[in-house]
Formats: structure tokens, C-alpha cells, sequence
């Protein structure tokens, strides 16, 4: 089978044999933004040309490909959700001598009725169930970081945190960018800045200690950037998770390190799954569609 990971950013693509292993995977700068209305299907074949020409089995595509940006608006299963409710939303779509099918994403509402949602991450996190206690709070880091509380196999609640947004609208847009230059992640400025995030004072005062801090001379320029991000990692985190509980972490490895990372700072317990776990989810989903 073929199982698609296709974001607003990359297309993320696996074969996978019968018994569910990843036999190649591909990656693209492709996102579903990038591809006009009504292109899907040829773009998809080009980036997967070689794999459709000998493909016997499904075709499965998660991600924002089912978004109204994308290929196929599929309509959102509400949580509780599990296998059997998300594999009920499954639509399909047909083109050439091909067929392929889209998978939904998964709503809920915060305790005052503010609607989230999430498209991709629930499909990882159907990979993921084997890994997970009985009952998980698992933490998905990305632009748009997930917390979601797994109970029983099923996602029963999440929150949504424009962490990687915030990030890079600070940084590149902001007066805050003006101090820093270009670098790899600096391990203390990113621990003092998730550190400061503890502090009293306020997520919106702290972030301008960036700037103070880079001015006198405090915070070196190549080491700005590392400390806004643990500022806002340690925001996320301060409002995130669950006191007392260990964070499974699932994602790129990048992002899971520098997580694992601000966690150790509020000493929590850090447990890494499988990155590629979408490739299983998206395995268990076919079974379950293609069973009907």
C-alpha cells in the first residue's frame, strides 16, 4: 500500500507491505498550499509515479490533503475517537484508473466551548497506540503543537498551541529578529529561556527581555534565537502538561530533542515514540476500510 502523510508544508509518503513494515519512504517540499485546486491527482502521481506502477493495495492520504485547502474537504470526527470512528469518516476519491482515500480529522471543544482541531496528528497517534499506556498525555511539537490526552485507545481531548508560528513571526518579522543571527540551537540559551518562562511577569514581558537582553549585551546575537525559543517552549509547557505525569513525545527528531529538553528543565519525564508512526496508523486505518 501506499500511506501519505501530506501537510501544509511537506508530502510525507511510505510503502508499506502486508504485514504493515515500511519497505521506502520519500519526502517533498510540497505542501497543500503549494498545489493549485484540481491538481491533486497529477501532482500526487508525479511524486509517486514509480510506486503507483506496481502498487497492489490501498492508497491512503492524511494531513491537511483533507482540509478545504486540499484535495478533499473531509468533514471532522468529534472527539472521543478512536480506529473504528475515524475510519468511519474515511472518504474516498477517484481518478484516472486510481482511487485513493482521505482521512478526517479530529475535532473538540476546550472546558469554556472553543472549538480546536487537528488533521494529520490523529493518524500518528493511531500508530502510536501500541507504545501508549492506558491513559497518555502525549505531546505532538510542530508550528501548531498538539497536547492530547489518549485514554482507552481513543483521543479524548486536546489542545492546540501556535508555538512554531509564534516562533517564526517573532523572529522574522518582529523587532526581536533585529538582535539575532542565524545559528544551531545553543543548548543554555535555550534552558535559561525556558527557565525565565517560569518566572512571574508574563509571556508578553518576558519576550521583550529578548530584546533587552540582546541590547546590553547579556545574550549574545547567535544565542537570541535559542532563548525566544525556549521562552515560548517553556510557555507552552507552563500551560501544557499535566503536573506529575510523563510527556510521550511524537515528531521530527529536531523538535522532540529540544522538547525533551524543556521538559528535563521542568522535570518532567520525557518518552520519545516512533517519528514514523503515521506509516502504522495509516496501515491500521486501510484494514479497517478496506474490510468493509
Amino acid at each position: 500500500m501506499i500511506a501519505v502523510d501530506w501537510g501544509i508544508s511537506t508530502f510525507r509518503a511510505y510503502r508499506v507491505d502486508q504485514t504493515g513494515a515500511v519497505l521506502d519512504r520519500l519526502e517533498a517540499p510540497l505542501g497543500v498550499l503549494q498545489v493549485q485546486p484540481g491538481t491533486f491527482p497529477g501532482a500526487f502521481e508525479k511524486l509517486v509515479a514509480a510506486w503507483l506502477a506496481t502498487n497492489q493495495g490501498p492508497i491512503m492520504l492524511s494531513g491537511m490533503v483533507g482540509s478545504r485547502h486540499g484535495w478533499l474537504e473531509v468533514p471532522y470526527v468529534a472527539c472521543p475517537a478512536g480506529i473504528q470512528e475515524i475510519a468511519a469518516g474515511v472518504q474516498e476519491v477517484r481518478w484516472g484508473n486510481h482511487k485513493a482515500w482521505i482521512v478526517p480529522g479530529v475535532t473538540a471543544k476546550d472546558p469554556d466551548g472553543v472549538p480546536d482541531m487537528m488533521r494529520g496528528e490523529e493518524t500518528q497517534l493511531l500508530g502510536a497506540l501500541g507504545q501508549l499506556p492506558t491513559d497518555a498525555q502525549v505531546c505532538l511539537p510542530g508550528t501548531h503543537s498538539k497536547w492530547v490526552r489518549v485514554r482507552n485507545g481513543q483521543i479524548t481531548s486536546f489542545a492546540t498551541h501556535m508555538t512554531g508560528e509564534v516562533y517564526a513571526v517573532l523572529k522574522d518579522h518582529s523587532i526581536l529578529g533585529r538582535t539575532m543571527t542565524d545559528g544551531p540551537v545553543n543548548p543554555e540559551a535555550f534552558s535559561a529561556g525556558v527557565r525565565r518562562a517560569k518566572d512571574e511577569g508574563g509571556l508578553l514581558h518576558h519576550l521583550f527581555g529578548v530584546r533587552g537582553r540582546a541590547l546590553t549585551g547579556d545574550l549574545p546575537a547567535n544565542a537570541a534565537a535559542s532563548y525566544l525559543s525556549g521562552i515560548l517552549i517553556g510557555g507552552e509547557l507552563a500551560a501544557a502538561a499535566d503536573a506529575g505525569t510523563s510527556v510521550f513525545l511524537l515528531g521530527a527528531n529536531a523538535l522532540v530533542d529540544l522538547y525533551a529538553m524543556a521538559l528535563a528543565v521542568f522535570g518532567f519525564e520525557a518518552i520519545r515514540l516512533d517519528s514514523d508512526s503515521v506509516a502504522r496508523g495509516l496501515y491500521s486505518l486501510a484494514r479497517q476500510v478496506t474490510a468493509k
